[in-house]
């Protein structure tokens, strides 16, 4: 059994981890990371990444179907396009492996140590990881927890054969002729937007009045406009009540649901994907043998994302909402900062969230309704059909919309629906980080002709004298 000693231990090689690992390295502290799998976590290799990949290739099928019908108002026509699902996977593998090796590359310029392994406690400043040549004991003076988070499984659907999570999803050789998606959150929706671009017949089944309930109803219209146009089945105030083998010939499965009038319905489908949540990666690696205070299932922390044990912080999934790569990114880099004896403290002021369906949503900020419980507001909002860029990109449908206070114009919130409108989320956060008033945003030149030019004319709106509008 190898014994190693070392000033800083972060378990998990995920966005969270691996950023504080690097920032710590960087700063000079001698620093162990311990990972089970391939550097990058979850977002890298089974997540953020990959999904994006396949949502634009999706994009790109549909754009080229399209030509094919001679519907394409640009006046593109093409022959009727395949897609080999098998070969787009393997272009998405590669992305993934050349990030995985540029995550390894940058851990070892900051001189990490990385053990891979699975680690457990032994106790709050040692723990024990089973690698392939056998025990490695790291003993450490801190230690962060980065654990992340998992796919949560349904009792009555649990994974394994036609139910698949996320994970898989990212890995299938062929696009299933018919996918219900349980849940109607965004990676329910991101997916299964996507595979109904590729050809699948996709019912969506969510137990609430509305899909992408974290989002007010305004915003998520122009989602639920482009469900339909897919052809995307979408049952409301529905449960999923587990999986019926229908035993006729050349049905396969289906899906069990409690419609929302209290009835009974059968889903068909060759693949039942599963997204109701993720749930933190709290087990299996000795938690009992330390004592950390929880909120709800997630580890406890203050706004230095140090735990109630001395000497070990906690950050990313494992700590709760919200479940961002860039919110366990900015928190990796805050704790590698303490531990240098350097002063930080989490600024949660914004934290940019982004929904890759189609069209893409972006909020930041405080929400109109929340903004209003603090005062009176004004907001200011202007639609993409007055947007010459979004125009030449067949893409009017959505808008962008600033929320400030009435008294001071101090802007609390900012929201956007449309295509490509992920890109804007930097603007957002800055604007906020910044404590942008109204007036800083209005006054701002934004080059023309942009998507971007919407965010200022949003605040023109709201101060009363939009130009183009």
């Amino acid at each position: 059994m190898k014994e190693i000693s070392c000033k800083l231990l972060v378990i998990g090689a995920g966005p969270g981890g691996y950023v504080c690992a690097i920032r710590a390295g960087q700063l000079g502290i001698d620093t162990v990371i311990v990972e089970a799998g391939k550097p990058g976590g979850t977002c890298l290799n089974v997540g953020c990444i990959p999904s994006k990949a396949l949502i634009h290739a999706a994009e790109e099928f549909e754009k080229v179907s399209h030509m094919a019908g001679g519907n394409s108002p640009l006046g593109i026509s093409v022959s009727a396009p395949v897609l080999d699902l098998a070969r787009t996977v393997a272009w998405k593998d590669g992305i993934v492996s050349r990030l995985n090796s540029g995550v390894a590359g940058l851990l070892k310029k900051a001189r990490v140590k990385t053990v891979q392994g699975w680690a457990t406690f032994r106790d709050g400043k040692t723990v024990e990881v089973e690698t392939e040549i056998g025990m490695q004991v790291i003993r450490a003076e801190t230690i962060v927890i980065a654990t992340g988070s998992a796919p949560v499984e349904l009792p009555s659907l649990p994974f394994g054969g036609p139910v698949i999570s996320s994970t898989e999803t990212l890995a299938l050789s062929e696009v299933p002729k018919r996918l219900a998606v349980v849940g109607g959150g965004y990676i329910g929706l991101e997916l299964g937007m996507a595979f109904a671009k590729m050809g699948a017949k996709v019912t969506v089944v969510e137990a609430l009045p509305r899909v992408l309930a974290q989002y007010d109803a305004e915003l998520t219209r122009p989602v639920v406009k482009r469900l339909a146009e897919l052809g995307i089945e979408v049952m409301l105030g529905a449960k999923a009540k587990g999986l019926s083998t229908q035993g006729q010939a050349g049905k396969g499965d289906a899906l069990l649901v409690e419609t929302s009038d209290g009835k009974s319905a059968k889903v068909a489908a060759d693949k039942i994907l599963v997204t109701v949540g993720r749930k933190p990666v709290t087990e299996g690696w000795g938690l009992d043998q330390i004592d950390l205070d929880r909120a709800g299932k997630f580890i406890r922390i203050d706004d230095q994302c140090r735990t109630s044990m001395r000497g070990v912080f906690a950050i990313g999934d494992v700590t709760g909402e919200p479940m961002l790569a860039h919110r366990a990114m900015a928190q990796g880099e805050m704790v590698a900062e303490i531990v240098a004896g350097h002063k930080r403290s989490w600024d949660k002021r914004c934290i940019p969230a982004v929904c890759f369906t189609d069209p893409e949503l972006v909020t930041a900020g405080l929400s109109p309704e929340e903004a209003k419980s603090q005062g009176e507001i004004k907001i200011g909002m202007f639609p993409f059909t007055a947007n010459g860029r979004a125009m030449t990109r067949l893409g009017e449908d959505g808008f962008v919309r600033v929320v400030a206070r009435a008294d001071n114009h101090l802007v609390l919130g900012i929201q956007a629906v449309g295509q490509g409108v992920s890109e804007l989320s930097t603007a957002f956060g800055l604007a906020l980080e910044m404590g942008a008033r109204l007036e800083d945003i209005a006054g701002t030149i934004h080059a023309h002709p942009t998507q971007g030019e919407g965010f200022q004319e949003a605040a023109l709106k709201a101060l009363g004298h939009a130009l183009h509008i």
